[in-house]
């Protein structure tokens, strides 16, 4: 397979930076090369490269996982660099999207590269395969479509867009290390119109809108229906325009209609749409487009949403829908679905605007969908998979017509008299009712049905793709709570994962935990561990409402007791003799990190938003998380000077570092950042792919075993930082305070927290034991939990998912 180790990229725009970026943050250098500016200077010539890469360092949120990264990309100009392509072994055109322009500019491209060179286009819907006509044999053999999704980092989704003369072997190893070095989730589209994510995309949006201005429903209403509420991001509709922008949304529309002559091309954007693009509200970009904020009178700011009648702006409402009160009470997409759509109980209310709007957009999305098989995409599955990974929906069309139920919406379908897409008719008289079935033989657990054969295929996943729910059906589940499972990984590995509500750390997960590591128990089967889990999240943190319970019943001794069973939850993941390995992946918040730190190696995604923030509920990590922090410190400080005292300057530094880490809750924005923070080591290894993640930890947690692995032993020899850091911490704390940048309750926290990361008030370099710091964090986060202001910082938390400063 050819290997890719240097990339260029054409183009300097908004697109091409943050690509080049994302090869950074994979660790790859590129060159990024655009136009040089009219009657430009010699020390100008590569000034738009350069003001384009500026822009993405300085972007939000950001497109490097650390800024540093930036040194990997090396701006140029089409003039005086274009020789350098040469040494590219892929080169990605990401220019304006004009035909003639992107033509001209890969001729003088064809001319330079080396032979075998790949070369694809970003075009978001021009037809690849006319680009290059009449080009070389040699070159369109290695062209095809690349078309990220922006931004690149965050947008797991590439498509690739084969002609019919690319060569298969050019294809399979962009798509390679695409897969494995940059994260993405690859799917194969067809050289036709905007491709798959955007002709579905495009058409739900235009559809939502006719149906908003039919229902005179209002821009709040709609965003209200097609967000959460079906497996849809927050964002819904008309935010997630104003994220992309509405130029970027005109410009595809645009193409669509232009080239798409199909059963909708009746779907037109809005009279108010294009009225806004006149007005340049063209959302996030332009500081307005559907909402915008504004600074209220009392100094706070506020979002304002559009009214699309009359184009005014007033404050945002909040939309009342009964249906949509009772369906947020139920965790599972399918049964809020059908509650929404009234295909439960009673079936649809008369007057249930919400349900009428959903019945619509759903039904005619999932006609549209399985009316472009095979036009499109020859299988359901790269369908699905466009939409899950380009725009972030919980389930693809397909999938949420099963979860719906495709029988009975079929039935709804008839009885009145809309169209019904022959391929589902297909499937139904095959005598099937869902698109996909469990199978366990899989590797991916699951098969589809085709509508081409009429008959049912495995779901092809690459080698080393693998989730928790696929080992559970391939292998079972050894123990269970309503918390926790251990799965069988095989090759004698366990996986823990847990699945409490947004996986907060309760007594569910501390039992099984406790009980899976402990002699005698069901981890006596497996000979090591991986801690991970297939949800969005790996934890929040600790179950604050049961924390919460406990103090207003000020059952003391129970507050201490689930103290104590956390740190030996985290003491038993520590010092198993049994290797754990702990793969946190987006939050792993507060708990969620404190277990991490424990675990004989760390195998994260490298989106980590880790931290330890518990001093945003008025508490200290209490879990062992001051403890490993001050390990950290001082294991950091001896490396640097082994025969430094207890208040060496290296400690100093080391301990300012762990102390403003905790005391300020810093949250790592990727895993890169987090190994900057000290939550990763520099032997924990980071995977790109989420769907990787699992794979890769299961092959360090037999690493670990090959190498003979051996626990660690609780230290009891720490030389503590003791009274002299401590009063200079504590004098950092009271400036802040003097300063008015800290309240009063905050400073009682950041002296608390300095006290046990010195081991208290004692000689600089007294020995103490790892208990004895536990013993401290215990005492220190029990006496915090009695402070009336604590208690607010919990409840309003657990209120509003947000964080009170009193």
């Amino acid at each position: 397979m050819k290997r890719i180790q240097k990339v260029a990229v054409l183009g300097a725009g908004t697109m091409g930076a943050r690509i080049a970026a994302h090869f950074a943050n994979a660790g790859v250098p590129s060159l990024l090369l655009d136009m040089v500016p009219p009657d430009a200077d010699q020390s100008a010539r590569n000034k738009i490269a350069a003001a384009g890469l500026d822009a993405t360092v300085k972007s939000k949120p950001a497109a490097f996982f650390d800024s540093s990264l930036s040194r990997l990309v090396t701006v140029g100009n089409f003039e005086d660099d274009l020789q350098r392509l040469a040494e590219a072994d892929w080169i990605i055109e990401a220019i304006v999207e004009n035909l003639d322009i992107k033509r001209s500019l890969l001729r003088k491209v064809e001319a330079i590269r080396k032979p075998g060179t790949i070369v694809t286009t970003n075009t978001s819907g021009l037809p690849v395969g006319k680009i290059a006509e009449g080009f070389s044999n040699e070159f369109r053999w290695a062209w095809f479509g690349t078309h990220f999704f922006n931004p690149p980092r965050y947008m797991r989704l590439l498509e690739i867009i084969p002609t019919p003369e690319t060569d298969r072997a050019a294809i399979e190893a962009v798509a390679h290390f695409c897969d494995v070095r940059l994260g993405k989730g690859i799917v194969i589209a067809k050289d036709t119109p905007n491709f798959i994510g955007n002709r579905i995309g495009t058409f739900s949006v235009l559809n939502v809108s006719r149906l908003m201005q039919e229902m005179d429903l209002s821009i709040e209403e709609v965003d209200a229906l097609t967000g959460q509420a079906v497996g849809w991001p927050r964002s819904a509709t008309f935010r997630t325009m104003d994220l992309v922008g509405l130029d970027v949304l005109g410009h595809v529309v645009g193409n669509m209609i232009v080239n798409v002559h199909d059963e909708r091309s009746d779907l037109r954007l809005p009279d108010f749409f294009s009225q806004m693009l006149q007005r340049k509200w063209l959302g996030d970009k332009t500081k307005g487009g559907f909402y915008k904020k504004t600074k209220a009178a009392d100094g706070k700011e506020e979002r304002l949403a559009l009214n699309w009648k009359t184009l005014e702006y007033h404050p945002r409402q909040k939309p009342k829908f009964a249906a949509l009160d009772m369906a947020k009470n139920l965790e599972e997409t399918g049964p809020r679905l059908r509650l929404l759509l009234g295909l439960e109980g009673g079936g649809a209310q008369k007057g249930d605007k919400a349900g009428a709007f959903l019945w619509s957009a759903l039904s005619e999305l999932w006609t549209y969908c399985a009316n472009r098989v095979p036009e499109i995409s020859d299988s359901v599955v790269e369908i699905d998979r466009a939409m899950r990974l380009g725009f972030n929906w919980e389930l693809g069309p397909f999938e949420l017509w099963d979860a719906a139920g495709v029988e009975a919406t079929v039935a709804r379908m008839k009885k009145e008299g809309k169209p019904v897409a022959a391929n589902v008719e297909r499937l139904l008289a095959s005598g099937h009712k869902t698109w996909y079935l469990d199978d366990p033989k899989s590797p991916s657990g699951r098969k589809y049905w085709e509508p081409g054969t009429e008959s049912w295929e495995q779901v092809l996943v690459s080698p080393g793709v693998w989730s928790v729910e696929v080992a559970k059906k391939a292998n079972g589940v050894v123990k269970k709570n309503s918390g926790a499972s251990l799965v069988d990984l095989g090759d004698g590995v366990g996986c823990i994962q847990f699945h409490s509500k947004m996986n907060a750390l309760g007594a569910d997960i501390i039992s099984l935990i406790l009980q899976t590591l402990k002699p005698g128990g069901p981890g006596d089967a497996f000979d090591a561990f991986v801690i991970t889990n297939d949800a969005q999240n790996f934890s929040v943190g600790a179950n604050l409402m049961l924390l919460l319970m406990s103090i207003q019943e000020e059952e003391w001794d129970d507050v201490d007791m689930a103290i104590r069973q956390f740190q030996g939850m985290t003491q038993a993941i520590k010092f198993s003799p049994k290797p754990v390995v702990i793969s946190p992946f987006g939050m792993a918040l507060g708990g969620g990190c404190e277990v991490s730190l424990h675990a004989a190696s760390r195998h994260p995604h490298a989106e980590l938003y880790m931290g330890l923030v518990e001093v945003g509920v008025g508490l200290l990590p209490g879990g062992g998380g001051c403890k490993e922090m001050l390990l950290r410190a001082v294991d950091s400080a001896a490396s640097i000077n082994p025969a430094g005292r207890g208040d060496s300057v290296e400690l100093v530094e080391a301990m300012k570092k762990s102390f403003e880490t905790i005391a300020m809750a810093k949250v790592s924005t990727s895993a890169n950042e987090a190994r900057n923070l000290g939550f990763l080591s520099p032997a924990d290894r980071i995977t790109m792919n989420r769907e990787r993640v699992l794979t890769d930890a299961k092959a360090r947690a037999l690493a670990l075993l090959k190498l003979d692995y051996e626990p660690p032993v609780m230290r009891t020899d720490i030389p503590a930082p003791g009274e002299n850091i401590l009063a200079m911490l504590k004098l950092g704390v009271h400036i802040m305070r003097q300063g008015g940048f800290i309240t009063e309750h905050e400073q009682k926290l950041g002296t608390k927290i300095a006290e046990v990361l010195c081991g208290g008030n004692i000689t600089p370099g007294t020995p103490v034991s790892e208990q004895y710091i536990l013993d401290l964090e215990r005492e220190g986060f029990k006496s915090l939990c009695g402070e009336k202001k604590t208690q607010e910082r919990i409840q309003y938390t657990l209120k509003t998912g947000k964080t009170l400063r009193n």
